[in-house]
């Protein structure tokens, strides 16, 4: 590739983009999850099958899945709203640990007799596909209507079990290299990456919405720019400190997503596209990585279908089932959550860990994982929903956003437009606007109903699924917001 020119480089990239984007249309129809075929991209533009570009260098796919990682978790915890969250956290917070070791132990024994290495460089293998992906889970779920109840814990737990998988990896590296390290030492390093990384999740998350509220930016479009640049602080901050950045990110973004923001609208649809981006850029970066020569093996392949097995089949469902012991879910939504635990990037990014430290048998602990990825994205990923609708766990379908109109914070006019949906079990529902009790300096502005534009009247009668766009002074967003309960939409 140092051969291209800086036009054709140019070229490739806007290749990349359109193909991406185009590639998430038929993922749609196809029913594959789109990081499929953005992986499958960059094998057919490699060296092995085109070959028009040699890619080979582990640290830069390594920079930029993490990159791609700190964004993604950003955007997934924007859109976390903690109502949701908050009655499944205890679930998702054992399944982001105790599952995740339940499942790296299984996975660490199968590898141990199928592959015929040592304990630690198996139990290496089981870190590196213990966690469940987020990029994965967030798209795959995405508009589905799936029970929230599970559609949280699912979320909650790929946005929080990706700093035990990465604690994990490196642990086992370093017992690795370093066979006299102390148990003491570990379990230190484990409390402080998770101490810091809750803490400095919590502490800059409220100081980033604090900010973003408080300062008067010249254009709208700084705000997104300034919450992108809070998320890659907060990560690499508390990462520098020995805490779990990742951690850090999904809990700020939670803190920032579930307060109100100046220029919102813009904000979550800048992150929206800009995790699309670096999911694009990530899958292609880490399909360039991989040489379907070396997969198609067949002592890989049978080796690879063994444990991707025992992974989905055994290790996901024993860490879903004792993980959730304690928690009010049903045998079916146990299941469900067994069969929705998808392994994505995170897996394939961990797996560059070993090869950056020397591990021996590190090309092979990554053809193994990429080979366990493409199986569990292509057979779990593709059939989630039917699944869902198998087991009767749908939920109310989701509601789809009929227009979409632009909601800006009026700073000189010191006013905010805010967006409600009436709802089925909305008490407003077929009751008058004049009869709503709003409070002053406030009025509904429009009302999009069925697609079409309907202006208010106080003898106005709101039906179900209305959208209704508020004008109301700042002062007045909080008495908004206790007049018409939770449902206020971002």
């Amino acid at each position: 590739m140092e051969n291209f020119t800086t036009d054709f480089i140019v070229l490739l990239i806007g290749i990349f983009l359109l193909s991406g984007v185009l590639m998430t249309k038929l993922s749609a129809r196809a029913g594959v999850p789109a990081l499929i075929l953005f992986m499958f991209l960059g094998m057919v533009l490699g060296s092995d099958i085109s070959g028009l570009i040699y890619f080979s260098n582990a640290k830069i796919a390594q920079m930029v899945g993490v990159f791609a990682l700190i964004i993604i978790l950003f955007e997934g915890g924007l859109q976390t709203q903690w109502k949701h969250v908050r009655p499944v956290l205890g679930g998702s917070a054992v399944l982001a640990t105790v599952g995740v070791l339940i499942t790296t132990s299984v996975v660490a024994i199968a590898a141990y007799y199928v592959l015929d290495i040592g304990w630690l460089e198996a139990f290496l293998l089981g870190s590196i596909v213990g966690s469940t992906d987020a990029a994965a889970v967030f798209s795959v779920l995405s508009g589905q209507n799936i029970k929230q109840k599970l559609t949280s814990t699912l979320e909650a737990e790929s946005g929080t079990n990706d700093p035990m998988a990465m604690f994990l990896t490196i642990v086992f590296i370093e017992w690795i290299l370093m066979p006299d390290i102390s148990a003491w030492s570990l379990a230190g390093m484990f409390l402080m990456q998770m101490g810091l990384g809750t803490l400095f999740g919590f502490g800059f998350g409220y100081i980033a919405s604090k900010t973003m509220n408080k300062i008067k930016l010249d254009a709208s479009g700084l705000y997104a720019v300034l919450s992108a640049g809070f998320a890659i602080f907060i990560y690499s901050l508390t990462a520098v400190l020995g805490g779990s950045g990742l951690l850090a990110v999904y809990i700020a973004a939670m803190i920032i997503g579930n307060r109100e923001l100046t220029h919102s609208h813009s904000i979550f649809s800048f992150h929206e596209g800009f995790a699309w981006l670096m999911q694009i850029t990530m899958f292609v970066i880490l399909g360039l990585l991989v040489f379907p020569s070396e997969l198609a093996q067949w002592d890989l392949i049978w080796k690879g279908l063994v444990l991707s097995f025992i992974l989905i089949a055994v290790a996901r469902p024993l860490a879903v089932f004792v993980s959730t012991i304690f928690f009010p879910y049903t045998t079916k939504e146990k299941w469900f959550m067994s069969w929705a635990g998808l392994r994505g990037a995170v897996p394939i990014v961990l797996a560059t860990f070993p090869m950056l430290a020397g591990i021996e048998n590190s090309t092979l602990y990554f053809n193994v994982v990429f080979f366990i990825v493409l199986s569990s994205a292509l057979l779990q990923g593709s059939t989630i929903p039917y699944v869902a609708k198998l087991l009767g766990l749908n939920g109310p379908p989701v509601p789809k956003r009929i227009h979409t109109l632009e909601l800006v914070s009026m700073d000189r006019a010191n006013a905010e437009m805010l967006e409600f949906e009436v709802s089925e079990l909305s008490p407003f529902a077929g009751q008058l606007v004049q009869t709503i009790g709003l409070p002053e300096k406030t009025v509904i502005s429009a009302i999009i109903r069925q697609g079409n534009l309907v202006m208010p009247t106080g003898g106005t009668k709101l039906q179900t699924q209305d959208i209704l766009y508020i004008l109301t002074a700042k002062e007045q967003v909080a008495n908004v917001k206790l007049v018409l309960g939770e449902e206020l939409m971002k």
